[in-house]
């Protein structure tokens, strides 16, 4: 009698009708299905649209019905649900037969139809997949799963067609392996699309959704077989194919690919190498930008790049020739970047190197062309900015002689009685003294600069870095990471470790012989800013995204600024064109054939640990580039000069010239060839001799009220533009112009939305 009770209890939803089920067991919230919701693969395009990197969390191909080959459809309807076309959401039959078996006490049956298996594998694989809690009740052998499963298919036949029914269960379920939906299955499984599967390859998927371990073709090759077979008769009792069509499908083989699945990676550590960094910028980018990694994973976009595939494989040729992928202990890294007044695009980002994570194979999973990976620094390339401070503040002119004994000790800003000199000398007696200000940036006198820097003032110099270029540079500490705040680690309490390299080197004159961490694209992108008539914009590896419907995503990017005034940037430009031709790169440029009008500067950090070149060619509508050789192990030691470079005790250490230099002549010969000479612009005549120039209060970082003010007070006339950030409302993030300009000039002071869009 209990039992009769019981039983009848389970058959009252079956009785009262499927509606009422609906209506009674499933609360208006509960998730239903939705294509648009599946996680879904991220492409990654280069600036032609040919494919870098596919980034996924499931690796899957969301379709439309008419999409996938009819062979695929009837197979699954065949195989799992003859009465699909004629049933609501449940199968009332089915789930009677069901019931009465579980109320038996036999293990739980099925009875489920697509819809409500379609309900069941969006539970597990997509609004559960973050909740391993949610996917084991989502799993669970219980009459209550499947009663609330058939309340959910029911709603959901009733306002969802049954071709689109069908089309998202066949993109829901798993085919084993990370390989979600028939889209990704039929390429890897077969290397075909879905519209084009033939029933035997049809049944094969269709038959694998019962237990893709089990009927896995590769590992268990008869069941598979045995399992296609039994999904090809099914097709030919419910009338899908032809007897002598059932015939030829059970006759041919598996089909499969050889050595399948072939799904790709689904990080940038898959792409080529030359392409590894350059995608792994793209992420980072874009996190910064708003995009959260778990929108990237799952999201379904398609993101084109600025990389330029020509530019990538030369650039990689040039460094992996300089330096091999596997040299132990050395790394060379090389980024380009194409100057412009509108946007700074990244077209590559390279290394010996390769991203990934066999370090026996060369392969690093940091990206040490991107972030402050360097951290020996860039050596003499760093007086770029001294120079750049010192002709704004009217410290020197473009034809001021810089003192430049061969040694000298000079006093920090911040001193008192207790404070040493800071000693500096030269690297040899050849240099004059005094030295004219192009010598001495293409011959680089450490004495000049350092006795320049403290004249003109840390505050003024570490400005400029942070304006030219420096940005995520200059916000890590003295070892390349985030400030260490954590009172329970005692490097909070070193200044090289718990402050910003903004804040650090205040009263450090090293400064100017760029002895800090460092990122090689950010170096590239001072010159591109330099080439750009002095106008700063983010480094952007971003040409477009769309999303999985085509439809255009915006992305959150810093506005470009007038950071220099013009003529500031060309005296600078004019000042750092000797370098290949009279320079410390002059004998590479002559064994590479370099004759091209150019900017450059070298940099070597006084043991060798790191060696640069920083150049550009063309203008504004050429190359602005960076290399960088430096050690990466976990023992460094001074580089060598060599074929090839390697770690060594060689007493006469790897200069910027003899070994940062190479790729950059080699691989600008190859984009360049028979391209016509660009000349480098002549210093300004405003800039020739020292003397105050009018300047704009740099408020960065203050309230729009207070810059506002600051702004009014000097004699300029002040605007805003509200721009996505994520720092405070209404704090300045931006400026432009910036540096020298005269009273009266209008300034657009960026402001923070508080939010990134």
């Amino acid at each position: 009698m209990i039992g009769g009770v019981v039983l009848a209890g389970l058959l009252a939803p079956v009785a009262l009708g499927v509606d009422l089920v609906a209506r009674v067991t499933a609360p208006p919230t509960a998730t239903l299905p939705s294509v648009g919701a599946m996680p879904a693969a991220t492409t990654v395009l280069d600036r032609n649209g040919a494919p870098l990197a596919m980034l996924y969390d499931q690796y899957r191909e969301p379709l439309t019905y008419s999409q996938i080959s009819p062979s695929m459809t009837a197979a699954a309807v065949a195989i799992e649900d003859r009465r699909f076309f004629d049933e609501g959401g449940v199968d009332p039959l089915g789930t009677v037969r069901a019931l009465f078996s579980d109320a038996a006490g036999n293990s739980v049956q099925g009875g489920s139809t697509i819809t409500q298996q379609y309900v069941k594998n969006y539970l597990i694989n997509v609004a559960d997949r973050n909740d391993p809690g949610a996917q084991q009740a989502d799993r669970a052998d219980t009459v209550g799963r499947k009663i609330r499963e058939a309340a959910l298919a029911t709603r959901l036949a009733k306002g969802t067609s049954k071709q689109d029914v069908l089309a998202g269960y066949l993109d829901v379920v798993e085919f084993g392996g990370n390989v979600y939906g028939v889209g990704a299955a039929a390429r890897a499984y077969f290397g075909t699309s879905a519209a084009t599967l033939t029933v035997p390859q049809a049944a094969l998927l269709a038959g694998m959704v019962n237990n893709p371990n089990l009927y896995d073709p590769y590992r268990h090759p008869q069941a598979a077989l045995d399992r296609r077979n039994l999904v090809i008769g099914a097709m030919q009792q419910v009338g899908s194919i032809t007897p002598a069509q059932a015939a030829a499908a059970t006759a041919a083989p598996l089909g499969v690919v050889p050595n399948g699945p072939v799904i790709p990676g689904g990080t940038c550590m898959a792409a080529a190498p030359d392409a590894g960094f350059f995608c792994q910028y793209v992420v980072s980018y874009l996190e910064q930008a708003g995009f959260t990694a778990d929108q990237l994973l799952t999201g379904g976009y398609t993101i084109r790049t600025t990389m330029d595939p020509t530019v990538g494989a030369a650039a990689k040729a040039a460094v992996d020739a300089n330096v091999p992928t596997t040299q132990d202990g050395v790394a060379d890294t090389f980024a380009l970047v194409r100057p412009g007044h509108d946007g700074h695009e990244v077209l590559a980002v390279v290394a010996n190197r390769d991203y990934g994570t066999d370090a026996a194979k060369g392969q690093t999973s940091t990206n040490i062309v991107a972030d402050p990976s360097n951290v020996f620094g860039a050596g003499s390339s760093y007086k770029i900015f001294t120079t750049a401070a010192a002709l704004e503040t009217g410290t020197v002119g473009y034809d001021t002689p810089l003192t430049n004994p061969g040694s000298d000790c000079f006093t920090p800003p911040n001193a008192n009685r207790w404070t040493s000199c800071y000693p500096v000398a030269n690297d040899g007696t050849n240099y004059p003294n005094p030295i004219s200000l192009q010598d001495a940036l293409a011959t680089s006198p450490n004495v000049a600069f350092v006795g320049l820097e403290a004249r003109t003032g840390m505050p003024a110099v570490l400005q400029m870095a942070q304006r030219l270029g420096l940005r995520r540079t200059l916000t890590t500490n003295d070892a390349g990471s985030a400030p260490i705040t954590d009172p329970a680690d005692p490097r909070s309490r070193d200044p090289r470790y718990d402050q910003p390299q903004s804040q650090y080197f205040q009263n450090l004159l090293s400064f100017t012989l760029g002895d800090s961490p460092v990122s090689t694209l950010e170096m590239a992108n001072v010159a591109a800013t330099i080439q750009s008539d002095g106008v700063w914009c983010p480094p952007s590896p971003i040409r477009s995204v769309t999303d999985r419907n085509g439809k255009p995503v915006a992305v959150s990017q810093e506005a470009c600024q007038q950071v220099v005034a013009p003529g500031l940037a060309h005296t600078l430009a004019a000042g750092l064109s000797k370098d290949t031709v009279t320079g410390t790169s002059a004998a590479a440029a002559r064994a590479a054939g370099w004759t091209r009008p150019d900017i450059g500067k070298t940099g070597t950090t006084n043991t060798s640990e790191s060696v640069a070149f920083v150049g550009g060619v063309g203008g504004i509508t050429g190359f602005a580039g960076s290399s960088m050789v430096f050690a990466d192990g976990p023992h460094p030691q001074e580089i060598c000069p060599g074929n090839p470079v390697h770690l060594g005790d060689c007493g006469h250490g790897a200069f910027g010239g003899t070994v940062a230099a190479p790729p950059w002549f080699a691989t600008m010969n190859q984009l360049l060839d028979g391209a016509p000479d660009v000349p480098v612009p002549g210093p300004d005549p405003a800039y020739l001799q020292p003397g105050s120039h009018p300047t704009v209060p740099y408020t960065v970082g203050r309230t729009q009220a207070a810059a506002t003010t600051a702004l009014q007070q000097a004699g300029y006339a002040p605007s805003t533009t509200s721009v996505a950030s994520a720092l405070p409302a209404g704090q300045v993030v931006g400026q432009t112009p910036q540096g020298n300009a005269d009273p009266g000039t209008p300034v657009t002071l960026l402001v923070s939305s508080g939010a990134l869009d």
